[in-house]
């Protein structure tokens, strides 16, 4: 989809939480008379039109529904600093604040939320704290995170590095929690997104799971060849994006982990709803060195996902952008949906 044409059918919006209001801004295209609602919530560290653009036009295009926020931190919404207020709960809210917002509510609405990244997090939230406000829930390269009330980063690491079969799986997370992290990146933005978009997708493996290497990586303004389904200017648009917003934001995301702040949230889930009984899919992406394929097939069973649909795709993390592999998800989601749609 066109940046211009994304654009012009954005808005924004004010959501309330207790004592603040945050602004968000969030593409929305209404569906068709007896289409679904498609919800697409992105990662780090993109924003809503440079994860999702191939999915809108595709989508758009059939006549869904399709709604696209940038999320807290990101884009044009609102950036707080505090590592509280990107807890799932909270931000799921401010989700649903905006569905009512389009009417997007009652009997006979119908919506998927589909996840990318930590984009996964909040399909999460929204699965276990608003489970029948949806009808279908997708994670793309992560997968479902099952609530942990005694959640402990250490343990997280140990474990998800066993299954990868590596010494250190999210070594980069110890660098993204330090309080110098947001403005290192911001003065070596280019190097950082060279690291995380590149061409060769075992760069993740060397140069981010070990602990210090991604530092290593932008502090000496390391680059190589990039990612092939992105452009010049797709790489310039998105730098100019989080530079005017900063990077305190986006990393908070993963400081909520980090730091142990969502074993407070994950309190809150009643454990009745650790269970997502509605569909869900999972697209599993073979050469993603970070997010591998067996690490959220741990937390995604017949226990946690009686009904699941899974695909793998020959591509790296960014299954949604990658050329030829996006077109195949695009008609696997659209599949995914169309079966469960009959059986509404």
């Amino acid at each position: 989809m066109d940046f211009n044409l994304y654009k012009a059918s954005s808005k924004d919006t004010t959501v309330p939480r207790p004592g603040v209001t945050f602004n968000y801004r969030y593409f929305f295209s209404p569906a068709a008379e007896g289409k679904p609602t498609v919800l697409f919530l992105h990662g780090f560290p993109s924003n809503g039109y440079e994860c999702w653009r191939h999915q809108a036009a595709f989508f758009v295009d059939l006549g869904f529904g399709v709604l696209i926020p940038d999320l807290l931190g990101y884009g044009g919404t609102s950036k707080p600093q505090e590592v509280e207020a990107y807890a799932k709960s909270l931000m799921a809210g401010d989700i649903i604040s905006i569905l009512e917002k389009e009417n997007l509510q009652g009997k006979g609405t119908r919506i998927y939320a589909i996840g990318h990244d930590w984009g996964c997090a909040l399909t999460s939230g929204l699965a276990t704290f608003h489970p029948d406000r949806f009808a279908g829930f997708a994670f793309l390269s992560f997968g479902y995170l099952k609530p942990n009330p005694n959640f402990k980063i250490a343990e997280f690491y140990k474990n998800y590095a066993a299954i990868a079969g590596y010494d250190e799986c999210f070594g980069y997370w110890e660098f993204f929690k330090t309080p110098k992290a947001a403005e290192t990146i911001e003065a070596h933005m280019d190097a950082f997104l060279s690291l995380l978009y590149p061409k060769d997708p075992i760069t993740w493996k060397t140069n981010m799971a070990p602990e210090g290497k991604l530092q290593e990586w932008v502090e000496s303004d390391t680059k190589t060849d990039p990612l092939s389904s992105l452009k010049p200017e797709d790489f310039e648009r998105q730098k100019a994006e989080l530079l005017k917003g900063g990077m305190t934001g986006p990393l908070n995301w993963y400081k909520q982990y980090a730091l142990e702040e969502v074993a407070k949230d994950d309190k809150l889930v009643p454990p009745e709803n650790y269970t997502i009984k509605k569909p869900v899919f999972f697209a599993a992406t073979s050469l993603d060195y970070i997010c591998v394929p067996n690490g959220s097939s741990a937390f995604m069973d017949a226990s946690t996902c009686p009904t699941l649909t899974r695909k793998t795709y020959e591509t790296d993390h960014w299954v949604q952008l990658a050329e030829g592999a996006r077109d195949i998800l695009n008609r696997d989601l659209l599949a995914w949906i169309k079966e469960f749609e009959v059986r509404q």
